[in-house]
């Protein structure tokens, strides 16, 4: 896993507008006839009564869809999850992880099957020829950081649902992610059941674990020897331990640049992580012992009074679960995190 894994990054490199032009011609006059083509598509159930055509408000304006899409193509890092709790399977999504981003987690894992999408760029890095060449009656990308150029070329090929409006790239809520998802397949109805069956799971935790309201919370990782990552109220990470009743520290939000999901510090600002609870979310046991062993933060008291934990990413995947903070990824992450904060999970 590399040392950005589950951090969004902005977009380096872009495909030239020349070129661009070229290939969304020689594509779309081919009618998507260049080989494979990946499973999913025309399998969608159907949209509730009256939902098309319907307009949907976001961040690069309005976007009308006139009918229910059969190929959706996802954009945004996690956006996989919303569309395939509704039934649908996308034919194209975006690594994040540098995994394949089907079958792989447990909370999406059956959903997917065998189908397996193409990849059609990593991160905010879109690949507009396999966009293109698959043909998407709409194209999704709620948790990401597609610009405003990147939107204009998506948009000769299909309808666009960019990012939540009102809300810097990455910070918007899961439930504001997740709705305009619903309506543009058609199944808002559904999608509304999703997310008050996920706020209960939450208020369940809430009503059970009462003390955690009485105790401020800060998520944190590292992936590089000396620099240690805070992350703030609005990455999902932190999102996600707040909706189970803690509270975030106010300082890493003062501490981070305008728009960054993270307080980037050095060992010697550990201090500031020395609260009620911290945990970190990391890649291997190396970086955990590498932690452990930094002087400063041997002096921290929530290390020396063992309220700190350590969490994996991966394997099992429930770091991966609240940096998704998904309809989907939510319950699982919520059922391996609270027996570990009430120290009954035995590790």
């Amino acid at each position: 896993m590399s040392a950005n894994t589950g951090k969004p990054a902005k977009a380096r490199l872009r495909l030239p507008a020349a070129l661009l032009a070229l290939v969304l011609g020689v594509v779309l006059a081919a009618c998507g006839g260049s080989g494979e083509e990946p499973s999913g598509g025309d399998t969608s159930p159907a949209a509730q009564s009256g939902a098309f055509p319907v307009t949907i408000e976001h961040k690069y304006g309005t976007t009308e869809i006139t009918e229910q899409p059969k190929k959706v193509v996802t954009l945004g890092l996690s956006d996989q999850d919303a569309v395939l709790a509704l039934g649908v399977k996308p034919v194209g999504v975006v690594d994040w992880f540098k995994e394949r981003p089907y079958g792989k987690w447990p909370w999406t894992k059956q959903r997917w099957g065998g189908t397996q999408p193409a990849i059609v760029g990593e991160r905010d890095e879109y690949n507009m020829e396999k966009v293109a060449e698959l043909q998407p009656d709409v194209i999704i990308a709620q948790y990401s950081g597609m610009t405003k150029e990147q939107y204009d070329k998506l948009s000769q090929i299909a309808p666009v649902v960019a990012q939540p409006k009102g809300y810097p790239d990455y910070a918007a809520p899961w439930k504001d992610m997740a709705r305009p998802i619903g309506k543009a397949l058609g199944r808002e109805d559904t999608m509304n059941d999703l997310i008050e069956q996920t706020d209960q799971k939450f208020a369940k935790v809430r009503e059970q674990h009462p003390e955690f309201a009485e105790e401020t919370l800060t998520v944190a990782d590292s992936f590089e020897p000396g620099i240690y990552s805070a992350f703030t109220s609005s990455d999902p990470k932190a999102i996600f331990f707040r909706e189970m009743g803690f509270k975030l520290d106010p300082k890493i939000d003062e501490l981070a640049q305008e728009g960054a999901n993270v307080a980037e510090l050095s060992s010697e600002q550990l201090d500031v992580l020395d609260t009620d609870r911290l945990v970190w979310v990391t890649s291997s046991e190396e970086a955990n012992d590498r932690i452990k062993a930094e002087p400063l933060y041997q002096r921290l008291k929530v290390h020396q009074q063992g309220r700190d934990l350590f969490v994996p990413y991966e394997n099992p995947d429930i770091g991966a679960a609240f940096s998704f903070n998904t309809v989907l990824s939510i319950p699982y992450a919520i059922d391996q995190m609270v027996p570990r904060l009430t120290g009954q999970s035995g590790k």
